[in-house]
């Protein structure tokens, strides 16, 4: 629709006046434009700002609130409706205007100065809003006995996801993801009757350990450039290193006879397990080694079927700690740590020593023996499918 050929100098007497400092009678001439000609966005702009001025701010909203009625991806008008909320002592309120207007600028650059210090405004306010409830919430939970770490762990780390201090960490496999299954970064010892037989085999299985360190290499780089690793690793000094190596007693679901018959406690301990055997790809079962300073960056596996254990063999001081999603905890001599691998995670070796895992994978405990059986057929396909398929266990 045209503006009338009489709007555009209308506006400018109006400008003009505003100007002047003329607020009454600009005020009047704004008003009018917006009674003849409604769908004029400057007149409503216009009138917004004078009423502002005149610290009239709920015709100040209503008038803004025109102009997002016909433009609301307007930046600047949401910034100013969420001005004119605040001098109007709605706060809250205003908020959701200053967020607006944040995610609508999210990605872009060179903003104008004005924008910008009204984005700042919004930020400002949401940290204060974020403070006072957060404030309110630890208070109000503190007075009917709420202590952090007491009750529950989910329950602490929900609060910290409301409040915004942590994110929200979902199963994210690269290749295959199976719905329905609990998203747990950490599950715990107690859950697997089958592991403390295992923990009490770790003095024999790292007498075995020490054995092959001290002798011939046997150990190889995790990660080599020549196979198809996961994005996350390319020219990282991981990559064809022994910062980050591997002995494997089960490799892509083949037995390593050498390194089985060096470590002949090792192997029946794993034999406890329930490891899933999958030809050509699974049980993967290896010491990893991760060396002093070393740090894996945070990545994804490629399965949300199957968790991860790792059962920890040399472990030294502060040697630092494995993050899954928001939770991170540290190798403890004789307590082994299983994670789902799906969920983003890294790990961190900060001591002055080496650190060695025995690393393997065992079936998710919430799958059904049909749902296994599903699974490996499906595996298999695709392993026939491609020459590929044997690299889809990759983890950490």
């Amino acid at each position: 629709m045209h503006e009338p050929s009489s709007v555009q100098p209308r506006l400018q007497l109006a400008i003009q006046s505003l100007q002047q400092g003329k607020m009454q009678q600009a005020r009047t001439m704004f008003e009018s434009l917006c009674n003849e000609q409604p769908s004029v966005t400057q007149a409503w702009f216009g009138l917004a700002y004078v009423c502002g001025q005149l610290e009239d701010f709920n015709a100040s909203i209503a008038a803004i609130g025109h102009v997002l009625d016909h433009e609301p991806k307007n930046v600047k008008a949401l910034i100013f409706k969420a001005d004119q909320l605040v001098y109007n002592k709605q706060e809250r309120m205003a908020l959701s205007f200053y967020d607006g207007a944040l995610q609508l600028t999210s990605k872009q650059a060179n903003l104008p100065d004005e924008i910008v210090r009204g984005l700042q405004r919004g930020m400002v306010l949401r940290e204060k809003y974020d403070t006072q409830y957060r404030e309110y919430l630890l208070s109000a939970l503190t007075k009917k006995g709420y202590e952090r770490g007491k009750v529950s762990q989910r329950f602490d780390q929900a609060l910290d996801i409301s409040f915004g201090t942590k994110e929200i960490f979902l199963q994210q496999p690269t290749r295959f993801y199976f719905p329905g299954l609990p998203q747990r970064a950490f599950f715990e010892r107690n859950e697997f009757p089958w592991l403390r037989k295992l923990e009490a085999k770790i003095p024999a299985i790292k007498y075995e350990l020490q054995a092959m360190l001290n002798g011939q290499e046997q150990f190889s780089p995790y990660l080599d450039s020549g196979s198809t690793e996961p994005n996350f690793v390319k020219h990282l000094d991981i990559v064809d290193s022994l910062n980050w190596s591997a002995a494997y007693l089960w490799h892509y679901g083949v037995l390593n006879n050498h390194i089985a018959e060096q470590c002949p406690n090792t192997k029946q301990a794993l034999d406890t397990a329930p490891l899933p055997f999958i030809t050509g790809q699974t049980p993967v079962a290896l010491f990893s080694k991760l060396k002093a300073g070393v740090k894996i960056p945070p990545h994804h596996g490629l399965l949300n079927t199957r968790l991860i254990c790792h059962l920890p063999i040399i472990v030294p001081k502060n040697c630092g700690g494995l993050r899954v999603g928001n939770e991170t905890r540290q190798w403890e001599d004789g307590k082994a740590l299983i994670f789902d691998d799906s969920i983003e995670h890294e790990a961190w070796n900060t001591s002055s020593e080496e650190r060695v895992v025995l690393l393997f994978d065992i079936w998710r405990p919430e799958l059904t023996e049909d749902e296994k059986g599903l699974i490996t057929d499906m595996l298999i396909a695709v392993d026939e499918f491609s020459e590929q398929g044997k690299h889809l266990y990759i983890t950490s």
